[in-house]
């Protein structure tokens, strides 16, 4: 395999570590104002995600680097037709992150609202911008011979790719139900889990229609049977939440949203850009960097990545009890 394929198959990774692990983070922040009955419920769940919200973004950062750094012509044709998407999910995720520091250090409960508001926003928008985004990528762009980016700004703005929008917000809100359930005791986690219930077999419909639509127009033999295994990954996570097996559903949604990315990247490739004209597909091998530039960030990868996963499997190890309001002490920010 060459490293322009291997590339690709890391980029795809970084991905779906996105997705997965910022997927119920921002899932927990969008169920903050439906769960939450009080300050100190509201307080329990911005704690579960407290001490890994903002490592989890890393993971975004790394995946648009490397296709920055191994990919720059897919780099260029792509954030070029989305910049409204992308503009959108850099100030929600901004506005997200002060607001996690802000919301306590006002002991005022019109102060908590507000930053509460703003963490819901940042929670909704990402996902749905990322999902176009990743939907753009995989269904295509007006290309011209060059492989560059022809037509309106509004470029990406199609009902598939509004389709994976509503398929990443959906997968996010059932995730961080599911999480929620798992982190959390007493009442905020029997209404996670009843909710979760409730939200999967819904939620999850954009998604299982993106990858119906992906297949029919790209996908493979392969790519048809990992589509059947995220289907049955659903079903496995709606059965375990009913079971009360919340450890074990979290890992079945898990498995949705790795084979989901199979899916997606798989029906892709050799392509990292269709088009949706007469021209030329954006391929792989057209969109790489130079060999010596594969070479280097490759070798910076073999060294930073393990560093990173390490660090972060230890984060999730520390804080993997679960919390309730009973572990919350009194606010005491100053007036």
């Amino acid at each position: 395999m060459d490293l322009a394929t291997v590339w690709f198959c890391l980029i795809a990774a970084l991905w779906l570590g996105y997705l997965f692990l910022e997927g119920f983070d921002f899932g927990v922040g969008m169920l903050l104002p439906v769960l939450g009955r009080d300050d100190t419920e509201r307080r329990v769940m911005v704690n579960t995600i407290g001490p890994v919200w903002d490592g989890n973004e890393v993971w975004l950062i790394v995946a648009v680097g490397a296709t920055f750094a191994a990919f720059p012509d897919w780099y260029a044709a792509l954030f070029s037709a989305a910049y409204l998407p992308v503009l959108l999910v850099l100030l929600a995720l901004i506005g997200r992150g002060v607001a996690f520091e802000y919301r306590g250090k006002v002991d005022s409960a019109r102060w908590r609202r507000a930053w509460d508001r703003v963490i819901v926003l940042g929670s909704v928008l990402p996902p749905l911008g990322v999902g176009i985004l990743l939907a753009t990528t995989v269904t295509g762009l007006p290309l011209d011979a060059a492989g560059n980016r022809v037509g309106s700004a509004f470029a990406s703005l199609r009902w598939d790719t509004l389709l994976g929008g509503l398929a990443v917000a959906g997968f996010s809100l059932v995730h961080g139900a599911a999480f929620l359930a798992l982190k959390t005791t007493g009442p905020i986690r029997d209404r996670a889990r009843d909710l979760a219930v409730r939200l999967l077999p819904v939620a999850l419909l954009p998604l299982a229609a993106l990858l119906l639509v992906v297949q029919a127009r790209h996908g493979a033999l392969w790519t048809f049977g990992s589509m059947a295994v995220a289907f049955g990954a659903a079903a496995v996570a709606w059965r375990r939440l009913r079971a009360d097996r919340d450890g074990q559903a979290f890992a079945a949604l898990g498995v949705v949203i790795a084979a989901a990315a199979a899916t997606l990247f798989g029906a892709l490739y050799p392509n990292v850009l269709p088009s949706t004209t007469d021209a030329t597909s954006l391929t792989v091998a057209e969109a790489a960097a130079s060999p010596y530039t594969l070479q280097v960030i490759t070798w910076v990868a073999a060294f930073g990545a393990p560093a990173v996963l390490v660090y972060q499997s230890w984060t999730y190890w520390v804080f993997r009890r679960r919390i309730g309001t009973r572990h919350i002490p009194k606010a005491h920010a100053p007036r």
